[in-house]
């Protein structure tokens, strides 16, 4: 095979890595990959390194550093590596800097061979004989062929493989040794899926239990046999997505934690696993796999950031509908204006030939496609809680919701309650004779009732009148109290950049769109139109300030500006964020003052919005566009303006200077 057709050549190879910095350090290894055709931007698959970064650390511990990710910048599955010869701080948990760094880079769509030779790298990185040689080699083609696992490398890499792990049992499992299943996850699924998987094997292997991991990353997963899993004692879950089919799963003794737990703690896991199969290993032996979701025992997460994520999943479940009908809606009225919304129905009086027809068509798909918003949103709370079996029930409770009134506030309380509810109807020890028919007939019955009776009578009443009260506040709101609404929603958008608060500001925003009607000033199209400008603006803001001052800026800031105007042109707060991980203490509060400015000006000036997404490319939808394009551009200047003068107060680093250019 020629070197172009390998994982690693050793032109990728960098033995004597001299930055410090760590920033730097990983654009010489990129720049190499870049040197070889393996990546066709140079700062775009940096940016995408640093979005994965801001993900979780890639420290491992006893120094080895993993920046890896997916990006459409790469052209095939590719590893540069480099040997620092000071050390690099990727946030180890044992704190060691990392002198090994292995850049890996997939590309979008990367085909399954390539990937599982990441997934085998990844593997071996657990290994100290592997790390040590690393370590030890003089020249770069030893490190490629120790890699590619060629001449001779192939043989010890697979002597390595097939010894047992320092410290662990040398022969056979005992015939009742504990039997252990589980399932690792990561974001990108290149490094920490397989590199987890292969800590819980040695962890295993030096406890005397049994255990068979199923990966499930971008090289494919081969799901577990369920006959394994109704053998199995306790499961491990060592993910930070969610687990795909969990209802294989269920009645198990589950430990759930992070994929990082999984490679920096994996004793821990088994032994938590151990445990749980002591104090119920009959019951567990017995469980079906093909019940609903167990319940997970998570140890690593505080129960405010589990009920986000449940939150966060309804949400992006359901914005699909509301961008198509939101984008629908606006069209319709844009083309028949705004009586079309009392148009009679398109079924059997269709007329090709007039525009009043395509609109009302419009406006009635799109009235059809917000006809779902409620129930997807609560069905899919329901499902990140419970996974499938809480499906029905979730989705039916939207579906109520949405009859009595209750709106997406209604969602919300329906899909936690599905959720709670059939988290704790799995948990049910029921015979076998019943076990098979729990998932898809019991569960599904007695939740879409219970939830059913609980929306009807319970609770759907009051929440509906807590809607109609937000409704009639929104359309209510003028003057001062709208500009400061605005200025409130500005600063959540901007105070985390696409984090917890951004995305509650947003999901109001969103939501509160269910409630608009067809009225055309109504007050959530404001508030639509606040969000989306508000958020615009942090990195137009620092886009601008690079262009006018651009020698308080680093080299990289001000190559991550120009993809900035293009970010918050796209309503995409996320691009200002390298700029605050560098310097939070100016560019956060930069970035609040000018979103700030835009969501009060927006509100005041009147600006509507019935499209959820979509930034300067919608504007042609926008009601009072003058208005919006006013906010938009104040907040960007007050932004550029605020981090100009607060970094200008400092002494730029002399390496980082832009010389002034002079005429003549």
């Amino acid at each position: 095979m020629s070197d172009t057709g390998r994982l690693i050549t050793p032109a990728l190879v960098d033995l004597y890595l001299a930055p410090d910095d760590k920033s730097e350090a990983l654009r010489a290894l990129a720049q190499r990959l870049v040197a070889e055709g393996r990546v066709t931007d140079l700062d775009g698959f940096l940016a995408d390194i640093a979005a994965r970064e801001a993900q979780a650390p890639t420290g491992l511990g006893d120094g080895i550093g993993i920046p890896h990710c997916r990006s459409a910048h790469v052209t095939r599955p590719s590893l540069a590596f480099g040997r620092s010869t000071r050390g690099l701080d990727f946030d180890a948990p044992d704190g060691r800097p990392a002198d090994l760094v292995f850049m890996i880079a997939a590309p979008d769509g990367a085909d399954d061979a390539h990937l599982r030779i990441l997934a085998s790298l990844a593997r071996r990185l657990m290994d100290p004989r592997f790390t040590g040689a690393l370590r030890e080699a003089t020249d770069p083609g030893t490190v490629a062929a120790l890699v590619n696992q060629e001449e001779g490398a192939e043989e010890k890499a697979a002597e390595a493989e097939a010894a047992p792990a320092p410290g662990s049992p040398t022969g056979a499992p005992a015939p009742d040794a504990l039997r252990l299943v589980a399932v690792t996850s990561c974001p990108t699924g290149i490094a920490h899926t397989y590199m987890a998987a292969k800590a819980l094997e040695q962890a295993a292997a030096r406890a005397g239990a049994v255990i068979q991991v199923e990966t499930q990353g971008s090289a494919g997963a081969t799901p577990l046999d369920p006959a394994v899993i109704a053998a199995a004692d306790a499961v491990i879950f060592a993910h930070d997505v969610e687990i795909r089919d969990r209802a294989r799963f269920a009645g198990k003794p589950t430990v759930d934690a992070g994929v990082k737990a999984g490679v920096n703690r994996p004793d821990e896991l088994v032994a938590e696993a151990a445990a749980l199969a002591r104090t119920g290993a009959g019951a567990a032996r017995t469980a079906p796999a093909a019940a609903a979701a167990a319940a997970p025992a998570t140890k690593d997460q505080h129960w405010g950031t589990r009920l986000r994520q449940y939150l966060m999943t309804g949400v992006s479940y359901m914005i699909p509908f509301v961008a198509a009908g939101g984008l629908l809606i606006a069209l319709s009225f844009a083309i028949g204006g705004y009586r079309i919304a009392f148009a009679p129905s398109v079924l059997g009086h269709f007329d090709w030939a007039s525009r009043q027809s395509w609109a009302a068509m419009l406006f009635q798909t799109g009235k059809a496609a917000f006809g779902f918003l409620v129930p997807i949103l609560s069905g899919y709370i329901a499902y990140a809680i419970a996974d499938r079996a809480a499906l029905a029930a979730g989705i039916v409770g939207g579906a109520i919701s949405a009859a009595v009134g209750a709106g997406f506030l209604g969602g919300l309380v329906s899909g936690l309650l599905a959720g709670f509810l059939v988290l704790w109807m799995v948990r049910w020890r029921v015979p076998r004779a019943i076990a098979g028919i729990m998932p898809v007939v019991v569960i599904p019955l007695l939740s879409v009732a219970a939830v059913g009776f609980l929306m009807f009578v319970v609770v759907g009443s009051p929440i509906a009148s807590a809607m109609r009260g937000l409704t009639s506040w929104l359309n209510g709101l003028s003057g001062s109290n709208a500009i400061l609404l605005g200025v409130l929603l500005g600063a959540m958008m901007a105070f985390d950049m696409g984090g917890p608060l951004n995305k509650v500001a947003y999901t109001f925003a969103a939501g509160a769109l269910t409630t608009a009607g067809t009225a055309p000033d109504a007050g959530s199209l404001k508030v639509m139109a606040a969000v989306m400008a508000a958020g615009m603006t942090p990195p137009l803001g620092l886009a601008l300030a690079t262009t006018v001052r651009g020698r308080l800026f680093t080299r990289e800031e001000r190559e991550n500006g120009k993809a900035a105007w293009v970010l918050g042109a796209s309503f995409i707060t996320e691009g200002a964020i390298p700029f605050a991980a560098a310097d939070p203490l100016r560019v956060i509060p930069s970035g609040m003052l000018g979103s700030m400015v835009a969501g009060g000006l927006s509100m005041a000036l009147g600006s509507t919005l019935r499209a959820p997404h979509g930034g300067i490319w919608v504007l042609p939808l926008v009601g009072s566009p003058v208005g919006y394009v006013v906010a938009v551009a104040a907040g960007t200047a007050a932004t550029a303006g605020l981090v100009v003068l607060l970094k200008g107060l400092r002494k730029p680093a002399a390496a980082e200077a832009v010389p002034e250019l002079t005429a003549g």
